[in-house]
């Protein structure tokens, strides 16, 4: 077990290793603060909906399907399919959890997002991390995607146009990097081939954002039957 000093400094060495990535996260934060303003959404409901909900992907969505009367089923349902990917994210993280109570799992899976799930993943295979490594850099994702749509909802009413100071393309941009960090190699080729293939078919043919998951799912299930063969 972990010493309270040792939990304290994977904390912030997980802090400082996502600062590279937070400018990108505050970056295409600020687009969802001028979106957010644009559907009259306040910038109090818009914080409570980072800290309580903490999903750039879903609140895009929900920020996008906000009106006067909310549809609160239909968000439901769209927020849930968008995030089913965490189960997936949630399984790879299970070396780090190993040993932890569910309580704590809880409270460190409420910080997780793509970019410091991606950070974690990378560092753990150089070394030995903690959770304590993912909860620092949630905080440091948590506070730079406060600071950007927070910072985006008060200028929105000067920015309307952020396409135009291509603050969309931070997104693509971080999420870019985070894949090519991950990449170990030529035993990925065919789970992301196969990902990438899934995902452009569900989404020609499937509603909402289900292409997420099924390029998820099937690129998961590729190592996993591969395994079974050689077996």
């Amino acid at each position: 077990m972990l010493k309270k000093f040792e939990i304290q400094d994977q904390i912030r060495d997980g802090f400082t290793a996502n600062l590279p990535v937070a400018a990108s996260v505050a970056a295409y934060g600020s687009v969802l603060g001028v979106l957010a303003i644009q559907k009259n959404v306040s910038w109090i409901e818009l914080l409570l909906m980072n800290i309580s909900i903490f999903a750039g992907s879903s609140q895009f969505v929900m920020v996008d399907m906000w009106q006067s009367k909310l549809p609160v089923i239909e968000i439901t349902l769209a927020v849930l399919a968008i995030n089913f990917r965490y189960l997936l994210i949630g399984a790879s993280l299970r070396p780090i959890f190993r040993g932890t109570s569910l309580g704590h799992k809880f409270r460190m899976m409420h910080l997780v997002a793509d970019e410091n799930w991606a950070m974690t993943l990378a560092a753990s295979r150089k070394g030995n991390v903690s959770s304590g490594y993912l909860f620092g850099g949630g905080l440091c994702i948590l506070s730079a995607w406060c600071i950007g749509t927070i910072s985006g909802h008060r200028l929105g009413a000067f920015v309307q146009n952020p396409e135009a100071f291509a603050l969309d393309f931070a997104f693509i941009a971080v999420f870019t990097a985070l894949t090519i960090s991950l990449w170990r190699g030529k035993t990925d080729i065919l789970p992301w081939i196969t990902a990438v293939i899934l995902a452009i078919i569900s989404e020609k043919m499937l509603p909402g954002k289900w292409y997420i998951i099924v390029g998820g799912i099937g690129g998961a299930l590729i190592p996993i039957f591969s395994k079974k063969k050689e077996k």
